[in-house]
Parts: C-alpha cells; sequence; structure tokens
C-alpha cells in the first residue's frame, strides 16, 4: 500500500508585496545578528589596547567595508521601518495602502543607507 501523494502547497501568496516586506523584515533581523559577533570583537579590541584597536580601524578604513557598512546601514533601517510598519499593523484598523507603506518603508530604506555612502565616501 503506498502513502497518497501529497498535493502541493498554494504559494501563491509568495508573490504578494506584503510577504515580500515581512521576508525582508526577517531576513534583515537574521543578518544583523550575525553582524553582532563581529561588533563584540570591535568592543572587545578596544578593551585589549590602543593597538589592536587601530589596526581594526585602519581595517574598516577598506572600501570594501565601506560598503558593508551602507549594508548594515541598510538592514537596520529596513528593519526598524518593518517592526514599525508590524507594530501599526497590530495596533491600529487595516488600511488598504499596506502595501505602499512596505514598499515605501523599503525605498526610504535604500535612500538613507545611499546618503550614508555619500558621507562616508
Amino acid at each position: 500500500m503506498s502513502l497518497p501523494i501529497e498535493r502541493r502547497r498554494n504559494t501563491a501568496y509568495r508573490h504578494d508585496g506584503l510577504w515580500t516586506a515581512a521576508l525582508i523584515h526577517r531576513v534583515s533581523g537574521i543578518l544583523l545578528a550575525c553582524f553582532l559577533p563581529l561588533h563584540f570583537l570591535a568592543l572587545g579590541l578596544a578593551i585589549e589596547g590602543e593597538a589592536a584597536l587601530g589596526g581594526f580601524l585602519r581595517w574598516t578604513e577598506s572600501t570594501g567595508v565601506k560598503f558593508a557598512e551602507m549594508g548594515l546601514v541598510f538592514l537596520l533601517t529596513v528593519h526598524m521601518l518593518g517592526g514599525i510598519r508590524l507594530m501599526l499593523i497590530e495596533n491600529l484598523p487595516w488600511r488598504p495602502g499596506q502595501k505602499r507603506a512596505a514598499m515605501t518603508a523599503i525605498v526610504i530604506a535604500l535612500v538613507i543607507a545611499a546618503l550614508f555612502v555619500v558621507r562616508i565616501i
């Protein structure tokens, strides 16, 4: 006796902008959590002494690190705006412009990240 073939789940919701916004919020949270050990390393080097921290700070002046910082600013901004969006959804009545608000949050995060790059270069 064979087991019945499981029907494929309906995944049409994955093409919705709000699902994408929720996914970006979750991924940005995971990536920010991955950044924390590097941040703690920098703090630990500051405790070790000026020479150790100085070497780390010289490394952070490279172009690749500057672009990584841009990504970090983007992740922080998009995660913060996504969190605010979720709090509004949970505590206020549903409004028809939710998709537009989610896409606006992503655009704002991109603009802030770009302004950050212009400032540090």
